[in-house]
């Protein structure tokens, strides 16, 4: 492995061999996301919770303190929104030299397995990184599913993973599911969890995100299960006990629940 890339990958996977991403990538296809308005408003006070920002470059030149110490997975794919004919139809939307520019210690694209465009967005993901093995970049895969929430079951994921994996991504990211450990046992690349839509159990994210940790994943890229939180600062501390301090769901429970009753009461 070139010093490069394990050093950019070094920087996104902390010692203990986890990662804790916070995914603020949504206004790329979803436009002005209810309490994504101003991406930098929101993160600001999340920043101390997490290894790593997943964010677009509009948003990143736009929002982002550069003399931040978090280091930015930069969303390179796009081409798509919510109103269009099909969320599958994405490209590269970024070059090489932006990557450089933006100074990301790896950047990420969705591909979708499955979909009218998945050779389109396969072959996209193995040019990715043909061109960022050049410069030590490393690339995270997305397992996307657009509108088909039916596609998250282990055998679709296990096969999008793996096949994410053999075109040379450096890191997966998928959903949690059912047998989730036959998906990262049949991924030869560390895997991480995606959000999904907002859930309204507090508890049931931290479990998920605890019961993933045991199956192997080594992390979490989260957004609107963090941010859209009544207490966004608690569910991101939550989650960096479990993933980083081993705590049980209901000791990271217990914390959120203590910051949220410690909130300022609105009005």
């Amino acid at each position: 492995m070139d010093w490069g890339f394990a050093n950019r990958l070094s920087r996104t996977i902390r010692p203990d061999g986890r990662c804790f991403y916070l995914a603020v990538d949504h206004g790329y296809f979803q436009g002005p996301t209810h309490r994504l308005e101003n991406p930098g408003k929101t993160t600001e006070p999340l920043m101390k919770y997490v290894d790593a920002v997943f964010m677009p470059r509009g948003s990143v030149r736009a929002t982002l303190n550069p003399q931040m110490d978090i280091p930015l997975i930069l969303r390179v794919s796009g081409g798509n929104s919510m109103v269009g004919e099909d969320l599958a139809n994405e490209e590269v939307s970024v070059s090489i030299r932006e990557m450089i520019r933006l100074n990301a210690a790896a950047v990420g694209i969705s591909v979708y397995v499955g979909s009218k465009y998945e050779h389109q967005t396969i072959m996209a993901l193995a040019k990715l990184v043909d061109d960022c093995t050049d410069y030590g970049i490393p690339v995270m895969a997305v397992t996307a599913v657009g509108r088909e929430e039916d596609k998250k079951s282990a055998r679709y994921l296990a096969l999008a993973s793996r096949v994410c994996a053999e075109q040379g991504a450096a890191v997966v990211k998928t959903y949690y599911c059912d047998d989730f450990d036959k998906v990262v046992a049949g991924c030869p690349v560390p895997v991480v969890i995606a959000g999904g839509p907002r859930t309204e159990n507090d508890l049931e994210v931290i479990q998920f995100v605890y019961d993933g940790l045991q199956q192997g994943a080594i992390g979490v890229n989260l957004g609107r299960n963090i941010w859209q939180n009544e207490c966004p600062e608690g569910m991101a501390r939550a989650l960096q006990m479990v993933i980083h301090e081993n705590a049980s769901p209901k000791e990271a429970f217990e914390v959120f629940e203590s910051m949220k009753a410690a909130m300022p009461k609105a009005g």
